[in-house]
C-alpha cells in the first residue's frame, strides 16, 4: 500500500510531463481515495474499462488515454458524466498520461512496441521526437516485418508496400501518427509503423518508394500503459493488473 501522493511523485518524475506540449491534462485527472493499493492499467478510461476495474476491485487507474482533450466540452453530462460517476461512486483515482507515455525511452509505447518487434532505436523524429527510427535488424524485408507485426499484435496489419526495396532503416510511432510518415521519410526511414493510415499516406508511400504499415491504434499501445504501472507497482509495493478492452480501431 502507498499514498496517492507517492504514487503521483514516482509518476512525474518517470513520465516528465512538463517535457511535452500535449493535447490534454497529464496526470492525476479524477481524485479518490488518498491510500492506493491496487492499480490497474488500460489503453483508454472507457466506461467498459472502468467498470471491470471497478469489478476486479482495483482503487487506481493508470491509462494512455483519459478523459479530458483539448477542445472538448468539458460538461459532465453524457458518456463523460458516465464516466466519472463511475469513478467517483467507486472512490477511484485515474491518472492518464499520453505523450509522455509514448515517447519514455525504455516504458513507453513507442518502446515497448519495438521490444516486442526486436526493433531498437538509436534516433528519433518528428514533432517532440516522438518518432523512434533505428535499425531493421532481422526485417530484412518487408513481408517479414509485416508477419512479426501481426504476430505481435495478434491483428490484420494494413500494407502499403512502396518500391520493394530492402529494410535498413525502420521508423515508427505508434497510434494516430499518420502524420509522422513524411517526417519518418526525411529522417531516412525504409519503412513506417503506426497505429492508423489515411488518405495521403497510401499515395506518399507509392510516390517515395517507402512502405507504410497501419498495425492499429489501440493494438500499437497497448504495451506502454502496462510496463509503466508494473514498474512503479514494484517500486511501491502495489497489486498491478492489466485490462484489455477489446478494440478494433
Amino acid at each position: 500500500m502507498a499514498q496517492r501522493q507517492t504514487l503521483d511523485s514516482c509518476l512525474q518524475a518517470l513520465l516528465r510531463p512538463e517535457l511535452f506540449k500535449d493535447y490534454g491534462p497529464n496526470g492525476l485527472q479524477v481524485e479518490g481515495r488518498p491510500e492506493v493499493k491496487r492499480l490497474c492499467s488500460g489503453v483508454t478510461a472507457s466506461l467498459a474499462f472502468i467498470n471491470a476495474a471497478v469489478d476486479a476491485g482495483a482503487d487506481t487507474l493508470l491509462v494512455h488515454h483519459g478523459l479530458f482533450w483539448r477542445g472538448q466540452d468539458g460538461r459532465l453530462t453524457g458518456w463523460l458524466g458516465d464516466r466519472v460517476r463511475a469513478l467517483m461512486t467507486a472512490g477511484i483515482n485515474l491518472y492518464a498520461y499520453h505523450l509522455p507515455l509514448d515517447a519514455h525511452a525504455e516504458l513507453g509505447n513507442n518502446a515497448q512496441l519495438g521490444l516486442r518487434l526486436g526493433l531498437l532505436a538509436d534516433a528519433r523524429f518528428g514533432d517532440q521526437d516522438l518518432g523512434f527510427i533505428g535499425p531493421a535488424a532481422g526485417h530484412g524485408a518487408l513481408d517479414s516485418l509485416a508477419a512479426a507485426a501481426q504476430a505481435a499484435l495478434a491483428r490484420t496489419v494494413t500494407v502499403v508496400p512502396g518500391d520493394g526495396r530492402p529494410l535498413r532503416r525502420v521508423a515508427w510511432c505508434t497510434g494516430g501518427a499518420q502524420g509522422f510518415f513524411e517526417p519518418a521519410i526525411a529522417a531516412g526511414a525504409d519503412v513506417f509503423i503506426t497505429g492508423e493510415i489515411s488518405e495521403p499516406q497510401a499515395h506518399l508511400a507509392r510516390e517515395t518508394g517507402v512502405a507504410f504499415l497501419a498495425c492499429g491504434h489501440h493494438a500499437t499501445e497497448r504495451f506502454g500503459a502496462q510496463a509503466v504501472a508494473a514498474h512503479v507497482a514494484a517500486q511501491l509495493a502495489l497489486e498491478h493488473l492489466h485490462i484489455d478492452i477489446e478494440n478494433p480501431a
